[in-house]
């Protein structure tokens, strides 16, 4: 798994516990800060080293250096301004059958108020429209939290 905003690592101990014993999470975030507060995270949960590998940066600097197709599932949390990229880049980097999941998708419920026009509000309303529109999706919204979208990467024999 990959994960854009790691955060203190909260939601990439959720990501670990969810995968099996030898998967790997590769988490990115531009502060280092966070990175350290993530491995205490994890390894106060008993999280083997070998299990999570943090990099520093950004996250349209990290993901074109990670493997094509090499992925089960893509997590977006990172900067709202940079999402429709970061599908682009999920796209690339998921196998068929994977998953991109982007937080914050109803954006404190400014998304589906049309006269709401920041720069993240329209991102993520833009986001949306996309993966909609994105016929090697199937995707749905939860309406948990802040909201969390969710796209499956369609199998196809062309992919």
């Amino acid at each position: 798994m990959v994960e854009i905003g790691t955060g203190t690592g909260v939601s990439g101990l959720w990501l670990l516990r969810g995968m099996r014993a030898d998967g790997v999470l590769t988490t990115v975030d531009i502060e280092a800060e966070h990175q350290r507060l993530a491995k205490e995270t994890f390894g106060e949960a008993g999280v083997p080293a070998n299990r999570a590998r943090t990099i520093a940066g950004a996250g349209l600097d990290v993901l074109p250096r990670l493997t094509d197709g090499h992925y089960d599932m893509v997590f977006c949390d990172g900067d709202k301004r940079e999402y429709a990229e970061y599908l682009s880049e999920a796209l690339r980097l998921l196998r068929p059958g994977g998953v991109v999941a982007f937080d914050n998708a109803l954006w404190h419920d400014k998304v589906a108020d049309p006269a709401q026009r920041d720069e993240e509000t329209v991102a993520i309303r833009d986001l949306g429209r996309s993966i909609a529109d994105n016929d090697s999706l199937v995707s749905v919204l939860l309406p948990v939290g802040d909201g969390l979208v969710c796209a499956k990467k369609i199998w196809s024999p062309e992919a």
